[in-house]
């Protein structure tokens, strides 16, 4: 589900770590450094883990989030306290999908099958009125896009919501997938092993309670039905 014809900060299908602190050093055969791999599990995802270094403390929250060529946009209240704390500062956010419990003969080989992305950076406000609708837009349309089929956003809706963007520049991804790793001297043994895989799945629209009869669900909402997330914008 990556966007096609995309050039980024990094090389689409690039083997190397775009900074030392994104490099993986366990598992680094499971290092993915490509522009295409994070864009596809970002496009993938609906909900991103935001890590900021709030004055109360670290604070990890999950939000939606959006994204461009470039950067990664996050939103929410004005007041928000994350975001306000992360506004100029270094921020983490980690997209991961869960695909499967991988179970070995021992639990300690016991794991999972997984992709996810890390992104660091330093966050920037949005201040900017149209790029600042325009990341709603991107927030809005990546889960599903319905920005064009609601009401349009009024001046104090853009003016009570904070956006931040984050570069995509030192991104990097992870991914697990296959059959457990035993060791050699159990695999004779009396032991299951194997793959639980697991999938998400959208079920058919349900119109509000209150919702004026004879608007029909729209084609983007409609379409998500016994979808994946993974395959939700494919036509």
């Amino acid at each position: 589900m990556s966007k096609s014809g995309e050039s980024g900060p990094s090389d689409q299908n690039s083997t190397q770590a775009p900074s030392a602190r994104t490099k993986l050093r366990r598992m680094a055969e499971r290092g993915r450094y490509g522009s295409d791999d994070v864009r596809e599990i970002l496009d993938a995802g609906l909900i991103a883990h935001v890590g900021v270094d709030t004055p109360d403390g670290p604070l990890v929250l999950p939000m939606a989030y959006g994204r461009d060529d470039e950067n990664l946009y996050l939103h929410g209240a004005l007041a928000n306290h994350l975001l306000n704390s992360g506004e100029g500062t270094e921020i983490c956010v980690t997209v991961t999908h869960l695909d499967g419990l991988v179970m070995a003969r021992t639990p300690f080989h016991n794991s999972m099958n997984f992709r996810c992305v890390v992104v660091r950076g330093l966050a920037h406000r949005v201040t900017d009125a149209a790029a600042k609708e325009r990341a709603l837009k991107l927030v809005t349309d990546h889960i599903v896009a319905n920005w064009d089929t609601s009401r349009p956003p009024t001046a104090e809706d853009l003016r009570a919501t904070l956006v931040l963007e984050l570069p995509l520049a030192e991104a990097s991804a992870k991914v697990r997938a296959g059959d457990p790793v035993d060791d050699a001297e159990d695999m004779a043994g009396n032991w299951w092993a194997g793959v639980v895989p697991l999938t998400t799945r959208f079920e058919l629209p349900t119109p509000a309670a209150d919702l004026t009869e004879g608007i029909t669900t729209p084609t983007a909402v409609a379409n998500l039905a016994h979808r994946t997330p993974d395959n939700r914008m494919s036509v």
